[in-house]
């Protein structure tokens, strides 16, 4: 067995020489060799930090959402509904939400606006601390509480009071009492938090209205049981439990990060029949290498385990640098080359912090496609020409 270990090393030291030998080449494929990598790595790591992000915010989000349809459409629901839900066990409290977009067409941004009824435990529910000013009740009648993104275009402004245009272009203000902090972006950046008769007051919807229904259940195990009656009473409504909200995420980032992929694949693809024509043509000089070693005593599986080492420590060596630099690309650039193609686009594009979590089945999946291609490339044509015998293959060159 040791005797066998040191053989191993033997052949890993040539390998190395031969390596060295042609390192103009092989420096090139490695450069190529982990770009492709970055880029496909880079993808897989931004669409589960998203993913991750994505699930965090809607573990703070209402258990069941209550919408009213009309046509297919969502329409504004009667608050007076939820009397109609009185007797299911498991609902702590139902409580009016008003919410939709407002877009400003000086700054050319879309913000989304919430109206909060006082009795709704949305603030807390999702745990949104002020970075200034303001207490969790500072959305009272005109005032509000707003994003970073809000807060900048207003000060670029000079204003602490944030104007907003109603359906009959009368203007309504609201005094700024509180700007959330930069760790609740993905979910504030662009928000405008206000009280629930200013945000009807603001769209023109009717008093005893609102755009959904917000159900908050004691015991999580009972959504959808409790989700099922909700359907049963109120007909014609479209009941959302937090579970179909996540699934809908998945779906929308699952398909961005898979056909970016699909291409990015056919980059790798490319790249692997590249190597497999280069290394399918050997050199006469390769070709010469190997027959003398075959005359030297070499055989077949020696020769076979050089091509290997020289194969993997290429692309081995390219998998952790092209992997390294798509980890530091997500952690420490956020990902900028390519979180527009999954997160979207906006004039006031959410500023938060993507953290993808270590996990090996990613960088499985990478390594799968990427080296393996590779040492087959690289092992397969150089047994073909080891299998020839030594003085054929020196007498045809």
């Amino acid at each position: 067995m040791r005797r066998g270990f040191t053989k191993q090393l033997n052949i890993l030291d040539y390998a190395l020489v031969s390596l060295w030998r042609r390192w103009t080449k092989n420096v090139s494929v490695l450069v190529v060799f982990a770009g492709v990598i970055f880029l496909v790595a880079s993808f897989q790591l931004v669409a589960q930090a998203l993913t991750e992000t994505a699930e965090q915010a809607l573990r703070r989000t209402p258990e069941i959402t209550i919408q009213n349809m009309s046509a297919g459409r969502q329409v504004e629901i009667p608050i007076d509904l939820a009397e109609q839900l009185d007797g299911i066990f498991g609902i702590s409290n139902i409580v009016p939400r008003v919410w939709g977009y407002y877009f400003d067409e000086v700054e050319k941004a879309n913000y989304t606006i919430m109206g909060v009824d006082q009795r709704m435990p949305l603030l807390d529910q999702l745990q949104l601390t002020l970075e200034e000013g303001g207490t969790h009740d500072s959305a009272a009648h005109g005032k509000a509480l707003v994003g970073r993104s809000v807060q900048r275009i207003l000060d670029e402004k000079g204003s602490r009071l944030l104007s907003l245009f109603r359906p009959d272009l009368s203007l309504a203000s609201f005094e700024i009492t509180g700007v959330f902090k930069p760790e609740t972006d993905i979910l504030t950046n662009d928000l405008i938090v206000l009280n629930i008769d200013d945000a009807r007051n603001l769209y023109a919807i009717p008093s005893g209205l609102a755009t959904d229904l917000c159900v908050y259940v004691a015991n999580e195990s009972e959504i959808a049981t409790i989700a099922k009656k909700i359907a049963e009473r109120l007909p014609g409504t479209r009941v959302l439990t937090k579970t179909q909200i996540g699934r809908t995420y998945q779906v929308v980032f699952g398909w961005r990060s898979g056909f970016a992929s699909v291409c990015l694949l056919t980059a790798l693809t490319a790249f692997v029949i590249f190597a497999w024509d280069k290394a399918s043509g050997l050199s006469s000089e390769e070709k010469r290498e190997i027959s003398i070693l075959k005359m030297l005593g070499w055989e077949t599986v020696d020769i076979l385990a050089v091509r290997f080492w020289e194969g993997f420590l290429v692309s081995g060596l390219a998998f952790i640098l092209g992997c390294s630099l798509a980890y530091i690309h997500v952690i420490f650039f956020d990902a900028s080359l390519f979180r527009p193609v999954l997160v979207g686009w906006s004039v006031i594009f959410p500023d938060f912090r993507l953290v993808p979590s270590f996990q090996v089945d990613n960088f499985l999946l990478v390594f799968c496609l990427s080296v393996l291609p590779y040492l087959a490339a690289t092992v397969i044509p150089s047994w073909r020409s080891a299998s020839v015998p030594a003085d054929s293959a020196l007498s045809g060159m």
